[in-house]
């Protein structure tokens, strides 16, 4: 062992209460203290004796608690603009709504159809689930959603007509027309 690392070992205790007085916890504390050993093993240029190891692991010690004072602000200020993103984005009700004549046309998709809307699309159930549930395989399932969804969107598309066309959002459309789903 060379004399940079007697020195650096000897005195480590005190690396740790210098580094616990300003991070205020000694798990990270002893983190820091790892961190900045690492970095001291890892420099190109070491100090000759055994003063000027101490002084400059002292360096690389300031240094690694800046750092993650920094990271510590740095995440702070993220976590504050996304709170105010937050407060600042769209409520549900300020939202643009979706068009419920759906609601109003479900009952005309078959029984088989409607149940897997119902489940999957308005209920959020895991499609796996609902397979399981309804015995079927996901294969199966997968294709009985997008015949369904498909059934629904035709009838959307005549009773809504230009609505429709345009995702269906702040619907203008009115009462539903004949709705059949027939096909």
């Amino acid at each position: 062992m060379n004399s940079m690392n007697e020195a650096i070992l000897k005195n480590l205790e005190t690396f740790i209460a210098f580094t616990r007085k300003r991070v205020g916890d000694p798990h990270l504390a002893e983190d820091l203290v790892q961190e900045s050993l690492v970095k001291a093993l890892g420099a190109d240029r070491k100090p000759a004796n055994d003063e000027e190891s101490v002084a400059w692991f002292y360096r690389i010690l300031r240094r690694s608690i800046i750092d993650l004072y920094r990271r510590r602000a740095t995440r702070s200020r993220a976590l504050e603009q996304f709170e105010r993103d937050l407060a600042e984005s769209p409520s549900p009700s300020d939202a643009r709504v979706l068009c419920a004549c759906f609601k109003r046309l479900l009952p005309a998709v078959p029984e088989a159809y409607r149940v897997l809307l119902e489940q999957i699309d308005l209920q959020g159930k895991e499609p796996g689930v609902v397979a399981e549930e309804l015995g079927l395989t996901r294969n199966n399932l997968t294709v009985r959603l997008h015949r369904a969804r498909r059934h629904l969107r035709e009838a959307l598309s005549r009773n809504c007509q230009a609505c429709s066309k345009h995702g269906c959002l702040d619907c203008t459309c009115g009462e539903p027309g004949d709705g059949s789903l027939a096909g």
